[in-house]
């Protein structure tokens, strides 16, 4: 039986006019078995609709329509020029073709021959939430299994490998990432190289970061950073970039390129081996999941992969990306624009407000008027092209956002790629989550100029609430994302309860922790 991923793939490239050869190289060069891959490319079902063209057939036939027009014309030498001048062109139009070809690594846009991934093209870390809780283990040995070049960042060995076509080529040491917790700790996740830069100079942190290469936002796999005077920068943690020293930049830079995967890795993203026995509750919601986010235990769920709208839930993802690809200390100058209907207007045209200010209202009041005046920073259709991207790198691949407030209640998601989104902030942007909750340590900022702040998160008062959101309207009800730490057998687990499609969320969330206490 022939596979569907393949022939999806072999249609697309003839319909986009990719040749023969090149198809079929850079399926083989991606791990696909050469039998495999002529019996898609001989079969009827690898050809789109349209009639089948060959690549030569193309050129002979230019090559018979030239020469039957020169004999039916009498101008002496004037139309056979003409032919060979069409044919020269297309040949250099093949040549400058091939060249592109040549230079581009098909290994990151065709479909990988593995049951973790269907198809790369789309976007790097669209995977299962739950069903694969090796995620990152997996997809290492996915690229490796495919000689595929990929670099990892380890960051609880505190080593940097990369590997060329699945082979390892080298591996250095991580001087320094950002501290846990705060808000420049470095992004778990699966990324790629965007850009490489001999010297790049950091708006942000005002100093100069040899070998950079932008793998996420405002994140960099660095060389040892220095001010504009040539002075090194002190020791300790980073801004969230991966710094390593200068020589070993110097020679991943060389090795590294535009495109190739960037994996970065935490042990806190593993399976542990603490186990729960018990299952079962009874929710009305329509939609809810609780688990452990640690060792993705599920006590118990209900249409937890049906992908369905998700109101507010929608802002954890704006303060996210937020945070990820904006200086959080920038200020904005609020216009009218932003002046949307909220539960608790509090935003006034030309008033000039952070960023890290605008998430107060945004996570604890459900703001939308901050959710907008962040959103129009990077330009609304970018900032949400960036969280549907974030929302497939951190394994949601059931997940829809068109808005950074869902205020066109057409933000979709499934309990379990929440469950994703909850894991991340949890490992990665702890704050957010703080911010969420009320409780914050600021000590490196100035009070939010908010008064009466009020926190619309129905466990605000439990002192096990970590953090969360709520959210509600007529096309996704009541919803909730709150996240726990909850002592089991003298251990404090992290469990996450998400309710989507409520009557009275407060009920069924309540129900769902209080089942999950009560048990081993």
């Amino acid at each position: 039986m022939l596979n569907k991923t393949l022939i999806k793939y072999v249609k697309t490239s003839r319909e986009k006019g990719v040749r023969e050869y090149f198809i079929r190289q850079a399926l083989l060069d991606a791990g696909w078995k050469r039998e495999e891959v002529d019996d898609i490319l001989d079969s009827e079902e690898g050809w789109p609709s349209k009639a089948r063209v060959d690549f030569m057939g193309k050129v002979g036939n230019s090559f018979e329509k030239i020469k039957k027009k020169s004999g039916e014309h009498k101008e002496g030498l004037r139309r056979p020029i003409i032919g060979w001048i069409l044919i020269g062109l297309l040949l250099i139009s093949g040549l400058i073709a091939w060249r592109v070809l040549k230079h581009y690594n098909p290994s990151y846009e065709i479909p990988l021959p593995s049951n973790i991934q269907e198809d790369l093209s789309s976007k790097f870390g669209s995977w299962p939430a739950l069903e694969d809780a090796q995620f990152f283990k997996q997809v290492k040995a996915s690229f490796i299994n495919n000689d595929s070049s990929f670099i990892e960042g380890d960051l609880s060995d505190m080593k940097l490998r990369v590997y060329r076509n699945g082979k390892l080529a080298t591996e250095v040491d991580i001087l320094s990432k950002g501290n846990e917790g705060s808000w420049w700790e470095t992004p778990a996740g699966l990324y790629e190289v965007q850009s490489k830069e001999a010297d790049h100079f950091s708006s942000f942190g005002k100093v100069h970061m040899p070998w950079s290469m932008a793998f996420q936002g405002n994140f960099f796999i660095h060389g040892w950073p220095y001010y504009p005077d040539g002075t090194p920068v002190p020791k300790g943690y980073s801004g969230g970039c991966i710094r390593l020293s200068d020589k070993d930049a110097k020679e991943v830079y060389d090795l590294a390129s535009p495109g190739m995967p960037v994996l970065v890795f935490e042990k806190d993203f593993e399976e542990d081996e603490f186990k729960y026995d018990f299952i079962g509750g009874q929710i009305d919601a329509n939609n809810f999941l609780g688990a452990d986010l640690k060792n993705n235990f599920v006590f118990a769920e209900k249409g937890s992969k049906e992908q369905v709208p998700i109101a507010s839930l929608t802002k954890l993802m704006t303060a996210l990306v937020a945070t990820e690809y904006i200086n959080i200390e920038h200020e904005v100058v609020i216009t009218s624009n932003a002046l949307v209907p909220t539960s608790k207007p509090r935003l006034q045209t030309g008033q000039r407000v952070s960023v890290l200010d605008l998430l107060y209202p945004l996570l604890m009041e459900s703001s939308n008027e901050a959710g907008v005046a962040i959103g129009q920073i990077l330009g609304m259709d970018r900032f949400v092209e960036l969280m549907n991207e974030k929302a497939k790198a951190i394994g949601m691949k059931n997940t829809t956002f068109v808005d950074t407030t869902d205020a066109d209640h057409e933000n979709t998601s499934t309990a379990q790629d929440l469950f994703q989104l909850a894991k991340y902030l949890y490992n990665n942007r702890s704050f957010v989550l703080a911010i969420s909750s009320g409780v914050i340590n600021k000590s490196a900022y100035d009070p939010p100029p908010w008064k009466d702040l009020e926190n619309f998160n129905v466990f605000e008062n439990d002192p096990d609430f970590v953090g969360g959101k709520v959210g509600e309207n007529n096309a996704a009800k009541e919803t909730l994302l709150a996240v726990f730490e909850i002592e089991k057998t003298g251990v404090q687990r992290p469990i996450v309860a998400i309710i989507l499609g409520s009557d009275d969320r407060a009920t069924d969330a309540s129900a769902l922790i209080n089942y999950i206490r009560g048990g081993r």
